[in-house]
């Protein structure tokens, strides 16, 4: 044995090869006995500043962000919005999932001399972003809407010191049941409430963390659209205009399937709720402390 360890000593340093046993097969460590891996090492926290110089650091001016819920009735009012003359509302941007990276550690360092930090440059993309689709529209103030955006609302306000933010709430249990129907395969009515009570939560954190905002029920606004519309006017210092009665008429293409109907029956004022809201008794025990807090459950 010792002839064929010096043997195998000697051809593996000359040519990395060694002598087996016909048949052998190399030794592997059980998958059990392997050493674990390290885990993955977690993303980095993104680091920002608030801007303190808007005139340099922003092209928009008092950006609008509404904050609800999935199945809340956003598209609904973000049409009505985008029929005003100077609000321009366009489909879900989702500019938080638009992200900055570094090629090399050399353009890393150079905007850390410029103090421009991953997150600074991220908000400098989402701030030019919304401004080319605020420019293009010929408009005054854009009008962002996508409900993934109360997740980040801390971040948004730091990103834009100036914007306003509207709040729009619904039913707790009419959204879960909104959102299950809204692909039944996908979820379950349980999994639809579980997760649409994610998206409330981020509202309602949202409401109490950012001060001076304007909230509009789904409910009421389908009631009496024009009165909430004119309160929702002077809250964003615009003047209301019929217009946003008229939605729609301009550009059909634009009204998603099954929202053909609404302009006409917000012009005459018939909007009806489609069904009535759920009863007490009917409210999931999940939904229960969130249809309580929003004033839905005595």
């Amino acid at each position: 044995m010792s002839l064929k360890r010096n043997l195998n000593r000697a051809l593996s340093a000359a040519t990395g090869l060694e002598v087996r046993r016909a048949g052998s097969a190399p030794k592997v460590t059980p998958p059990a006995a392997r050493a674990p891996q390290p885990a993955k090492r977690a993303a980095a926290a993104v680091t920002y500043r608030t801007t303190g110089d808007l005139a340099t650091d922003r092209l928009l001016r008092r950006p609008v962000f509404i904050m609800s819920p999935v199945r809340s009735g956003s598209t609904l009012l973000r049409m009505l919005l985008d029929a005003h003359p100077r609000l321009h509302a366009p489909h879900e941007l989702h500019i938080r999932r638009l992200e900055v990276g570094y090629g090399s550690k050399l353009s890393e360092r150079a905007m850390d001399a410029l103090d421009l930090g991953r997150g600074d440059l991220e908000h400098l993309l989402w701030d030019r972003v919304l401004h080319r689709e605020l420019t293009r529209s010929g408009k005054d103030f854009i009008v962002e809407k996508t409900p993934s955006n109360a997740f980040v609302h801390r971040r948004i306000r730091d990103c834009w010191p100036d914007a306003r933010f509207v709040f729009l709430l619904r039913h707790p249990a009419s959204i879960a049941r909104s959102w299950h129907e809204g692909d039944p395969e996908k979820r379950t009515y349980e999994e639809a409430c579980a997760d649409a009570l994610r998206y409330m939560k981020a509202v309602d954190h949202a409401r109490k963390g950012l001060t001076g905002g304007h909230t509009v029920r789904y409910e009421d606004l389908t009631k009496d659209p024009e009165a909430k519309l004119r309160a929702l006017c002077t809250f964003l210092g615009v003047d209301f205009e019929p217009s946003m009665l008229e939605y729609g008429k301009k550009d059909d293409t634009q009204i998603q399937k099954g929202l053909g109907d609404w302009r006409d029956k917000i012009r005459t004022g018939s909007v009806q709720q489609g069904r009535p809201l759920p009863q007490d008794d009917e409210i999931p025990e999940i939904l229960r402390p969130m249809s309580q807090a929003w004033g839905y459950l005595k």
